[in-house]
């Protein structure tokens, strides 16, 4: 799961807390990567331009190798200025297309208003399919986010409970299915 935000107060972590939680209830493995935690510097050098991986700082190729191991993402996304959180992109950008190629990637994006965030949502999908990800029909867009979940992160709105159910079924069918598919024919070259 990757959240993007580091604004003061983030308010959208409390989403990422339920989803997160929500997913390991249904028995999905989810590591989170939380930029206000994680180490993604401003983007110099992604660990895939090493000339030896070993020789990039430790968090970042440990990193990699989770997101290589990964059927599946869950991408959590406030909106800046109608678009995507730049510490959401930088992150991303930090690791090779191929370490996404052909795996799900489901948009859930939030706002303080009531829209969700569907105009980052929006954007998401254009940067998540260059990124060789496929993201599921369904977009868990929540609006009014400081009042649809309390601070450790449990829901006060039924919308938020069926979203989730929502995002666990798409992400868990499309991760099956585009594994399946890599294992038993390959992907395109």
């Amino acid at each position: 799961m990757f959240f993007g935000s580091v604004r003061e107060g983030r308010l959208g972590f409390r989403l990422a807390k339920y989803l997160k939680s929500y997913l390991m209830s249904k028995d999905i493995a989810v590591d989170l990567f939380d930029p206000e935690v994680m180490q993604f510097p401003l983007l110099k050098k992604p660990v895939y331009h090493y000339a030896n991986p070993s020789d990039a700082p430790k968090e970042l190729v440990d990193a990699w190798e989770k997101i290589k191991a990964a059927d599946g993402f869950v991408v959590v996304s406030a909106e800046y200025n109608h678009s995507i959180p730049p510490a959401l992109s930088n992150m991303l950008d930090h690791f090779p297309i191929a370490s996404y190629n052909y795996k799900p990637c489901s948009i859930v994006t939030y706002s303080y208003g009531q829209y969700g965030g569907v105009r980052a949502a929006m954007q998401l999908r254009s940067l998540l399919g260059e990124l060789g990800l496929v993201t599921p029909q369904f977009i868990f867009a929540v609006g009014g986010v400081h009042e649809a979940l309390t601070e450790d992160g449990s829901p006060l709105r039924d919308d938020v409970e069926t979203g989730a159910e929502k995002v666990a079924k798409q992400l868990e069918w499309y991760a099956r299915t585009l594994k399946n598919g890599r294992e038993q024919t390959g992907v395109p070259t």
